[in-house]
């Protein structure tokens, strides 16, 4: 995949990974729609790029907003290449979850990216290209400590990846699934539960900021980059979830337990 010349679309760019992606994308070459809820934030990270940027306000989880980001990518730039479904959110804690905060996770972390898919797919196909990439998260591969429509709706996220690239990618579409774990991003240090939930709060937190090195926006977006030059499904900043995932699927009943003894070493 050559990044130069390509037309891209980051949604929840408007701080953390997007941000980073949309930054290093523009500087290989691409040119970039930086879109984001918070329209102020997406606009002060297109002008820090400045040209080969603009910036789009809009929910990603709304067909209506995604069409429109469609729309403005291909009057400013042209047909799309690049989807980056890079909107999250994290979720409620426990069975304590509501169903409001259980649609939301479903909302933004998985339908967000079947609302995308559906409306590009078609001109993708016409022309015989696309790349999809998800940012999904080592929960979906692995699971989240603290909180259940996380991991969850993260599962889904991947399991619609591997759905997507099964379906088209024979038909000239790519699909790569980006699963960090810690990211300094704001939701990792408040963001993965409610601050309501105290305990949960804390759990999920600990989890991921003591199973791995916490990297920066900015280094993940270099393995992205990286994964979609090899063209990689599975794009992994953190090496060593793959190694996790393969314990996992070759003993589920003992990676089960090593789990409950790693939530009880944490205090949960």
């Amino acid at each position: 995949m050559e990044i130069s010349g390509k037309v891209a679309i980051v949604t929840g760019a408007g701080a953390g990974i997007g941000a980073a992606l949309a930054r290093r994308l523009v500087a290989d070459g691409a040119r970039v729609v930086v879109a984001d809820i918070a329209g102020e934030a997406a606009a002060q990270v297109a002008a820090s790029i400045g040209d080969g940027a603009i910036a789009a306000a809009g929910d990603a989880a709304d067909a209506a907003a995604i069409h429109s980001l469609i729309v403005r990518a291909e009057a400013e730039f042209g047909p799309v290449d690049l989807y980056f479904a890079n909107a999250g959110i994290g979720g409620g804690a426990g069975l304590n979850s509501t169903d409001e905060q259980w649609a939301a996770a479903f909302e933004v972390n998985v339908m967000a990216h079947v609302r995308a898919a559906r409306l590009l797919m078609p001109g993708w196909l016409r022309r015989g290209s696309g790349y999809f990439v998800s940012t999904a998260s080592a929960a979906g591969l692995l699971t989240q400590l603290g909180s259940a429509p996380y991991s969850v709706s993260k599962h889904a996220a991947v399991g619609f990846a591997e759905w997507l690239s099964v379906t088209y990618g024979d038909k000239g579409i790519r699909v790569s699934c980006v699963c960090p774990m810690g990211v300094d991003t704001q939701l990792l240090h408040g963001g993965l539960v409610p601050a309501e939930d105290a305990a949960e709060a804390e759990l999920a937190i600990k989890a991921v900021t003591t199973a791995g090195e916490v990297l920066t926006p900015d280094q993940v977006a270099e393995v992205i980059v990286a994964g979609l030059a090899a063209e990689h499904f599975l794009i992994l900043p953190h090496p060593e979830v793959l190694k996790m995932y393969r314990h996992k699927g070759s003993d589920y009943d003992r990676w089960l337990g090593g789990m409950r003894r790693f939530q009880s070493a944490l205090g949960g």
